[in-house]
């Protein structure tokens, strides 16, 4: 167990019970066939697992973040893929933050018992990337609505969701005091949308993990479904995008301890010149620095979800505990391939399949560059680089 917080046993033990339902087989076929793992997402919904942040009188488990963490943390380490669902997790930090209790009310018990998927949070656009205050997606109020025109991309699991938050410009941007201002958060419903001129193109990629382009052409959102106050969806957001970042590094955390089990089981396991490949420190000392790596992320994990959980400032923390989590994963996916040798690519040992999924947290959902800029701006002061 290495050197793991007892705090949080019966949510380990309850999902790694679960996780027997669903072993390696199942996720490298769900794999093979680019499938959504529908049984998977379905089985964490029916057992609450999926309402976890959402308060117990809207029909949810009523955890904290921390708590949110831990259960995306072990899925991973288990060998499962917590991007199939995770997004469930943190939208929910917008809705439940900023939604008027009318929009509580109506959607958190159906999305608790899984009526509802709250799955997906437009934001990212082509020519914007992570500059989100420059997004050029508007959404012009007329008549008790809002019409919406415009493009996003890379927008995960639309083919699987009922719901999604959707981020436009209220005010254009040159009409703004603050560039982060004007911008403003709509709940969609998603089948309605398609139906109504909102356009899903998927983009096929090299893990799977359903994301797609979306065309907007004069799309309408009644106005009830406006989250919040106008022209404050930035500030709004950034509660569910901090609750990604660190959910996501609690994923890396768990692809990390699967790695380092893994792979120490194998050099334990696999003898080469007469003795287990283990027993060399060349093998030895990159699989330690890799666990000692994954250690120090998952202390800047709890750090961060307690912050968040506290409603303390913690956009340091989640952006700094995502850069740790995310290089400490590859650090360790990396010695697992290289020890596995040619095994490592056969698809039967999974471990091909795990080091492309816990590579896409080196660039998403934020890249690691982009945090280093963050912490070089807005903790250690130096003059903004871009």
């Amino acid at each position: 167990m290495y050197l793991e917080d007892n705090q949080y046993n019966d949510i380990r033990e309850a999902i790694r019970d679960l996780m027997k339902q669903f072993p390696a087989e199942y996720f490298r076929k769900i794999d093979e066939e680019k499938a959504y793992p529908e049984q998977f997402v379905n089985a964490l919904t029916q057992a609450g697992w999926l309402a976890a942040l959402i308060p117990t009188e809207y029909g949810g488990s009523g955890l904290s973040l921390t708590e949110a963490t831990v259960i995306m943390e072990e899925i991973n380490r288990q060998g499962g893929n917590s991007g199939a669902c995770h997004g469930q997790m943190y939208n929910m930090g917008t809705l439940l933050r900023h939604g008027s209790e009318a929009q509580k009310q109506r959607y958190l018990p159906k999305i608790a018992t899984g009526e509802l998927r709250l799955q997906s949070m437009a934001v990212t656009e082509p020519t914007t990337g992570t500059d989100t205050t420059k997004i050029k997606t508007t959404a012009v109020k007329k008549d008790g609505r809002y019409v919406v025109n415009g493009q996003k991309v890379w927008i995960s699991r639309v083919q699987h969701s009922d719901l999604m938050i959707l981020l436009a410009r209220t005010t254009p941007l040159e009409q703004v005091t603050k560039k982060s201002e004007g911008m403003s958060i709509f709940l969609v419903d998603i089948a309605q949308a398609m139906q109504q001129g909102m356009t899903v193109r998927p983009i096929p990629n090299m893990v799977n993990h359903e994301t797609n382009e979306l065309f907007f052409d004069n799309l309408e959102i009644p106005e009830e479904n406006l989250i919040g106050e106008e022209g404050k969806g930035f500030k709004y957001i950034l509660d569910g995008l901090n609750a990604e970042r660190t959910l996501i590094a609690a994923e890396c955390i768990g692809d990390g301890y699967w790695f380092i089990d893994k792979v120490t089981q194998y050099a334990k396991d696999r003898q080469v010149f007469g003795r287990p490949i283990g027993q060399n420190q060349g093998v030895q000392f990159p699989i330690a620095k890799a666990f000692i790596n994954i250690e120090a992320a998952s202390l800047m994990r709890y750090e961060a979800s307690r912050r968040f959980d506290a409603h303390l400032p913690m956009g340091a923390q989640a952006n700094m505990a995502k850069l740790l989590a995310s290089e400490a994963s590859w650090e360790a996916a990396n010695a697992c391939l290289q020890f596995h040798g040619g095994f490592g690519f056969a698809n039967e040992y999974d471990v091909e399949r795990k080091f492309r999924e816990t590579r896409l947290y080196q660039v998403a959902p934020i890249s690691t560059n982009l945090i280093y800029s963050y912490v070089a701006e807005h903790i250690l002061g130096l003059p903004r680089s871009f």
